[in-house]
């Protein structure tokens, strides 16, 4: 195993755990005790976890803007749920714009073998990458890339968006709060985000549980802007109430 895929393996083991012990991780994957430490080193760098003595703890607090191969591990049956609940949403020859998220690839993931002659334009090097030989008819943005979110952003992106209205925008978020709405931890990710809500007809939020009443750095868009919102369980009454009032179409 490579040290990238052990850190994953890690990652996905402490977002189900919430703590993880240097000893057992060692006994787990068989290296030194010194090697486990590193890599807990360098997730902790990352904005993952704290380390604590003798291991290390999952951080849920308002979070940085953390590597997309690290997010892609967090929280992975949560976003598999979250996604298939887009199936019912999106017609047979719908108009895509996505974003970069890691959500709303599994939620691509999905929409590619059930439905059939679906157009998305995306900035995310992940999808196109993945999805090039499915029946989507994907549009890349182009732009400059963002190895560490493999997404691509800036003027070009923006002006690209431009030429083009679509049915949907599918999107998924760091922090959610009824104060502050959609929010992330990177500038020009959620430049990019906000301009395709605004070539949407319809937006979709997908985000699971863990984000409801947290914050993060950047303001995206409103609550008022969402259309739909999915996400993993049933929210507090305090957001069902809110979601009702903003004409909000809650999915969980």
């Amino acid at each position: 195993m490579l040290a990238f895929e052990r850190r994953e393996a890690i990652v996905k083991q402490i977002s189900i755990e919430e703590k993880v012990l240097v000893s057992d991780l060692s006994k787990q994957f068989d290296v030194s005790e010194e090697t486990i430490r590193r890599d807990l080193e360098k997730l902790e760098k990352e904005g993952v976890v704290s380390r604590t003595h003798g291991g290390a703890t999952l951080i849920k607090q308002k979070s940085p803007d953390i590597p997309y191969i690290t997010r892609n591990s967090l929280n992975k049956n949560l976003k598999v749920k979250i996604a298939q609940k887009v199936l019912d949403l999106i017609p047979d020859g719908a108009t895509l714009m996505v974003d970069a998220s890691s959500t709303v690839f599994e939620a691509l993931n999905c929409l590619k073998d059930t439905k059939t002659n679906l157009s998305v334009i995306t900035n995310s090097i992940d999808i196109l990458s993945s999805f090039l030989s499915s029946d989507l008819q994907l549009i890349s943005t182009g732009g400059t890339l963002q190895k560490h979110s493999q997404s691509m952003v800036g003027s070009t992106t923006e002006m690209t968006l431009q030429r083009y209205n679509v049915d949907f925008g599918i999107f998924s978020c760091r922090s959610l709060s009824l104060i502050n709405g959609v929010m992330d931890s990177n500038e020009p990710e959620s430049e990019v985000k906000k301009s395709m809500s605004e070539r949407s007809t319809k937006v979709i939020l997908l985000v699971d549980s863990t984000k409801f009443d947290t914050e993060s750095f950047i303001n995206v868009f409103s609550l008022a802007d969402i259309d739909y919102l999915i996400t993993d369980k049933k929210p507090s009454q305090t957001w069902i109430d809110s979601c009702t009032e903003k004409n909000i179409q809650l999915i969980y």
